[in-house]
């Protein structure tokens, strides 16, 4: 996630919290119960049978709170193990033991005040029986992500665009507005992807997001256990991952550990003091994670990429703090067992506490063995990217991320330079190379996940100034080369847009997912035919991928690029498949004895994308910004 517009009160806030005060300014808030309620809240809403995590600490919040003595009501095989109270009146925290052999039951936890004779209350906690449903699927370098924003993508339940109560209404006008995405909207068209030929979906964040402004984006989170209504409910949700797995398809959780919504009714009356990281006066992050591997760094200058806010309306949690841990452990434990989820894409994974983050991913993988992870490390280098990768204990003694993925930034970086820039020794098509060399630096590279671009990046098709070959080079690398591709939806119809200035330049609705929709692009009719032959080499690649396992599993060997040619190879015992990257501007003639080590033995080559054959020679002309992915014969 990029830097987003901020909002200035909160400087504020800041100066409050400093001076120790527990209760913030009011700030408008929606769906909270208010602080002269009798309701009450409890997270997480309910737990579950013959779990790993069986001790489960309960967030319960109702005003005046600590006034009340607690018990627990008749149980079979739970205990409560402990309370502990917040620094808030308002809040408690409650452990409940669960034995491995408890049934499922409802939990009576009754509280009785101690002041005031006969005010008493029970709220029930469900321990629930643990279904069957696949879960925790995880990704392989055989899946290709595609990466979908809600509120963009297609409105499939124009009826909860306005929901009464919440702080932003729709304005599909507004590039920075809720324009009514939905999940009902992806559902419907769940045909249209799985014909595309990707294998996981991933969402931005579908939680509730109840902030006065560019709410749409999902990162500002008011409440980590309820979809946003504008987009569904949790029970749909729970169908679209349903679904997703009746088809073959798997489901990326986008989880932000990080920071949340200033709306967010913690902020208006915080459980404990240090529930976020404060400031004498607002301050932010300076967005360097190099400081945490610097060994010249200040330490003020790690604190405040640390601790300092992502932008004003995102209060930056304090992770350090164990309740504010174990809450987000378990909310992320409670999705996965509750939806089904696959994996997780982590979210500004640098920002927060590492040796959080590091119990955040061991608690996920030790619930789910198969469960995959894979953080947004959005740096610039290697070294910085890789150093907070899984098993990296020369580079970081007796400290292990736990991290299996990383989202690739640097071979993203990359590509874009060998599409854009002129070639020389090491610019252009040479920075792929270099940056590939320096695979070593991860314990197993085929678990990045590669890309070339997402939801903060311009559009690749405008990246490459809409030229349609130098987007099929890109393509073409994306879909051979190692990892776990990602695709950003409306890459397949050649979506354009710029970052600058503003994000919803390049988070545009996909045209024909609204009723009234001018054009339909999810159909070939509403395609121009640039948009389909687009569509058609995207589709042919990513099936042809799918059923070829040197593709996705084999090794891989490459050339030092020569003159804007970049050759390399992915092969198995069964198969071997030359990819060839000409990005230089002219057509280039390739001597192929130079690659003999990989090509003898084979008389024949069918290129996969036009399906013709021809006889491999002494050599092979490829034109101007042209890939060839061709199938060896022998």
């Amino acid at each position: 996630m990029k830097i987003r517009t901020a909002l200035g009160w909160l400087s504020f806030l800041f100066v409050w919290l400093n001076a120790g005060h527990a209760q913030l300014p009011e700030v408008a808030l929606s769906g909270v119960v208010p602080a002269t309620s009798n309701a009450y809240r409890v997270e997480p809403p309910n737990w579950w049978t013959g779990m790993r995590h069986n001790r489960v600490e309960i967030l319960l919040y109702r005003s005046g709170l600590q006034a009340f003595d607690v018990r627990l009501g008749r149980t079979r095989g739970v205990t409560l193990e402990r309370v502990v109270r917040g620094d808030s009146p308002d809040y408690l925290f409650l452990t409940l033991n669960i034995a491995p052999k408890a049934p499922a039951q409802t939990v009576p936890i009754m509280l009785t005040h101690r002041d005031s004779a006969g005010v008493r209350f029970t709220a029930e906690f469900p321990i629930l029986a643990r279904n069957g449903e696949p879960k925790a699927q995880g990704l392989t370098p055989r899946d290709v992500i595609y990466l979908i924003m809600p509120d963009r993508f297609a409105n499939g339940d124009p009826s909860n665009d306005y929901v009464p109560g919440m702080l932003e209404a729709p304005a599909r006008d507004s590039l920075l507005g809720r324009h009514g995405g939905d999940l009902k909207g992806i559902l419907d068209h769940l045909d249209y992807l799985q014909d595309l030929g990707v294998t996981a979906l991933w969402l931005n964040p579908e939680l509730e997001n109840d902030q006065p402004e560019a709410s749409y984006h999902g990162y500002a989170i008011t409440d980590l256990y309820r979809i946003d209504r504008r987009l569904g409910t949790n029970e749909l949700y729970r169908q679209l991952v349903r679904a997703c797995h009746q088809r073959g398809l798997k489901v990326v959780r986008d989880v932000v550990p990080n920071h949340i919504g200033h709306c967010h009714y913690w902020m208006r009356n915080l459980p404990m003091r240090d529930w976020v990281n404060t400031w004498p006066a607002m301050t932010q992050t300076n967005y360097r994670a190099t400081t945490l591997l610097d060994p010249y760094a200040s330490e003020y200058d790690r604190k405040r990429f640390t601790d300092g806010w992502f932008v004003p309306s995102m209060p930056d949690l304090n992770q350090r703090n164990p309740h504010v841990a174990t809450y987000l452990i378990q909310q992320a434990i409670w999705w996965v067992e509750y939806a089904g989820i696959d994996a997780f894409r982590i979210d500004t994974y640098t920002y927060p506490d590492q040796t959080f983050m590091s119990q955040f991913c061991r608690a996920l993988r030790a619930e789910y063995p198969t469960l995959f992870l894979f953080g947004e490390i959005w740096e610039h280098g290697v070294v910085p990217q890789g150093f907070f990768a899984d098993n990296q204990p020369m580079r970081r003694a007796n400290f292990d991320s736990n991290l299996p993925g990383v989202l690739d930034f640097q071979l993203c970086f990359a590509l874009h330079e060998a599409l854009t820039r002129e070639q020389s020794w090491t610019e252009g098509v040479a920075r792929l190379y270099y940056t590939l060399v320096k695979d070593y630096f991860y314990e197993d590279p085929m678990r990045n996940v590669v890309f070339v671009d997402n939801h903060d990046f311009t559009r690749f098709f405008s990246t490459v100034g809409e030229d349609l070959n130098r987007w099929k080079c890109g393509i073409a690398w994306l879909l051979t080369t190692r990892g776990i591709p990602q695709i950003y939806y409306g890459t397949e119809i050649l979506s354009t847009g710029f970052e600058a200035p503003s994000h919803g330049n390049i988070r545009k609705d996909f045209p024909g997912g609204w009723p009234g929709d001018a054009l339909n692009k999810f159909t070939a009719e509403g395609r121009t035919p640039q948009e389909n032959e687009a569509f058609h080499f995207l589709r042919t690649l990513l099936h042809y991928r799918y059923r070829t396992p040197a593709l996705y599993a084999g090794q891989l060997m490459h050339f030092v690029p020569e003159r804007g040619v970049y050759v390399y190879f992915r092969y198995d015992a069964a198969k071997t498949i030359m990819v060839v990257l000409n990005t230089a501007r002219e057509e280039r003639t390739l001597e192929l004895e130079r690659f003999a080590e990989r090509l003898q033995g084979f008389r024949t080559g069918r290129d996969v994308l036009s399906g013709q054959t021809f006889p491999l020679g002494k050599r092979l002309v490829v034109g101007a910004f042209t890939p060839l992915v061709v199938e060896l014969e022998r």
